[in-house]
């Protein structure tokens, strides 16, 4: 390989790589809302697991979803873990 053909490989692994990162953290226009997520739909690791769509009941308030800022309360759910 050349070095034109590194860079270009380089570079194509940084865009893959960057896509693959999950962008729901990063989303200031989302916030936790607890015991609004339904059984698997959970969005992360909470109440004794480490994965998302674990949630084993729905409503459970130590589960959480992301959902648009200031949405929460009105779907009936909490801003922090009962």
């Amino acid at each position: 390989m050349n070095n034109k053909s590194i860079l270009l490989a380089s570079a194509m692994v940084a865009v893959l790589a960057a896509a693959a990162q999950p962008a729901l953290a990063a989303d200031a226009a989302k916030e936790k809302c607890y015991g609004v997520a339904k059984a698997g739909a959970n969005d992360c690791a909470a109440n004794g697991h480490s994965c998302a769509g674990q949630a084993g009941a729905s409503m459970d308030p130590k589960e959480w979803k992301y959902v648009a800022k200031g949405t929460c309360t009105e779907m009936n759910g909490m801003l922090k873990a009962m």
